[in-house]
């Protein structure tokens, strides 16, 4: 079931990047389509003005005032071929805008093959929308128009304007639709290294967050992995400590019996009254942590101080040390709490004391633990931070020398360290 899902999921994946990557090329095209044919009409505007600019407008006004074949009709016309031919156009010819909706064709110029000519005043294709930006007196720009008889193409205008810079018409070009598809595939030949660009963007996108989300899954199991290992640690710690009392409880219940059996009633009551002391000593060292992880180890750990008959006394601010993940928290506290443990209950009993403070404010975080114990010599003072290196005696089967540079790292000048955006001082101390 679990590769059937796996296989559908790598199919989808496979459809979708298809698809992304065929849209992505899809809408590049459409961009470059657009982009060649909004340049050659900008490009046909310019001559457009260029070729209404040396027209002859004295003639042409003469022609406008009696609109028949005469010479200056034939010469315009004749100019206009000539324009047509040298800007490869497929019509070159003059326009009068008289109204919003409908322009009426005045003199066309024709390629030399074309048979016939347009009337005069016969009505033009420009649509509704480019007629009424004429007859606002603006240039004009209409997209690819279908026309049965002449086919497809696109048409710009210009006004026309005399020497009294009043427009008398408007100068059109008609540019074949074959043309601008004969430029766009010339710009799509030489895109096509954009397009496989764009294609393989696409891919390195989806495979980058695949590595990302591969990655981000097998940190996130070596951080609970992590966890669990931290938490399984002090729970059996915990356990180690529960067990140890029930062992001791065992202990006192068998003296408590004896005593009793052998009728010495004043020395029952009096271990009974130094149990009850001691048990209200416990119930007294309660703590009042409002982080729930760092009161589970500090608890864990005084138990566990307690079952070694070490005096320990707990000094907690009441913040929520909530700038730090739980997991590094308990990584640094436990490891050198363990270890004064492990330093202190090698002393007589009467000589085992332990102060364990953890202070906040806004800026850092400071730990102390002060523990009665040899103390370290400047040598191994030195080296102390080193990986593999511990003061502590050899015992088989047990890694030493790890838990202090886990904790200081490469870095631990003064004990400070860097965690979730603050400071943290981290310290030990062996006092005699």
């Amino acid at each position: 079931m679990k590769n059937k899902k796996l296989r559908a999921l790598l199919y989808l994946t496979i459809l979708l990047l298809i698809v992304f990557i065929l849209l992505n090329m899809f809408s590049t095209y459409l961009s470059i389509k657009n982009s060649v044919q909004k340049s050659v009409a900008n490009q046909n505007l310019v001559a457009a003005r260029s070729i209404a600019d040396s027209m002859d407008m004295e003639g042409y006004q003469r022609f406008l005032n009696n609109q028949v074949k005469s010479q200056d009709y034939l010469d315009i016309k004749a100019y206009l071929e000539d324009a047509r031919e040298k800007i490869g156009a497929l019509y070159v010819y003059t326009i009068m805008i008289d109204n919003p909706t409908v322009s009426k064709c005045m003199i066309t110029g024709f390629s030399k093959d074309h048979k016939g000519d347009f009337p005069i005043g016969g009505a033009c294709t420009v649509p509704p929308e480019q007629v009424k930006q004429g007859y606002e007196g603006k240039s004009f720009i209409t997209g690819i128009l279908e026309d049965p008889e002449y086919g497809e193409y696109l048409t710009v205008g210009v006004p026309m304007k005399n020497q009294d810079g009043d427009i008398i018409g408007f100068l059109g070009i008609d540019v074949s639709a074959e043309d601008i598809n004969a430029i766009n595939g010339k710009v799509l030949k030489s895109s096509i290294a954009i397009l496989v660009y764009n294609g393989g963007f696409v891919i390195m996108l989806l495979v980058t967050f695949f590595v990302i989300q591969k990655w981000y899954q097998k940190e996130l199991t070596r951080e609970v992995g992590d966890t669990e290992d931290t938490y399984q640690s002090e729970f059996q710690s915990l356990f180690a400590s529960v067990r140890s009392l029930r062992h001791d409880f065992s202990n006192h219940i068998q003296v408590i019996h004896g005593l009793l059996k052998l009728e010495e009633n004043a020395k029952a009551l009096e271990y009974l009254t130094g149990l009850s002391k001691e048990v209200h000593s416990i119930e007294s060292m309660k703590l009042d942590v409002i982080h729930p992880g760092l009161s589970v180890l500090l608890e864990t750990k005084r138990l566990s101080a307690q079952n070694y008959n070490i005096d320990i006394e707990i000094d907690v601010s009441p913040k929520s040390f909530n700038r730090i993940k739980t997991i590094d928290l308990i990584k640094l506290l436990s490891n050198v709490i363990d270890n004064a443990i492990e330093a202190t209950i090698e002393l007589p009993e009467q000589e085992r004391r332990m102060d364990i403070a953890c202070k906040a404010d806004d800026e850092k975080y400071s730990f102390m633990v002060t523990n009665t114990g040899p103390m370290i010599s400047e040598l191994d003072l030195e080296n102390i931070f080193a990986s593999g290196f511990s003061t502590k005696k050899v015992q088989k089967g047990k890694v030493r020398g790890q838990g202090l540079f886990s904790i200081y790292g490469n870095d631990h000048r003064n004990g400070r360290f860097f965690f979730g955006g603050l400071y943290m001082n981290l310290s030990f101390i062996s006092v005699h």
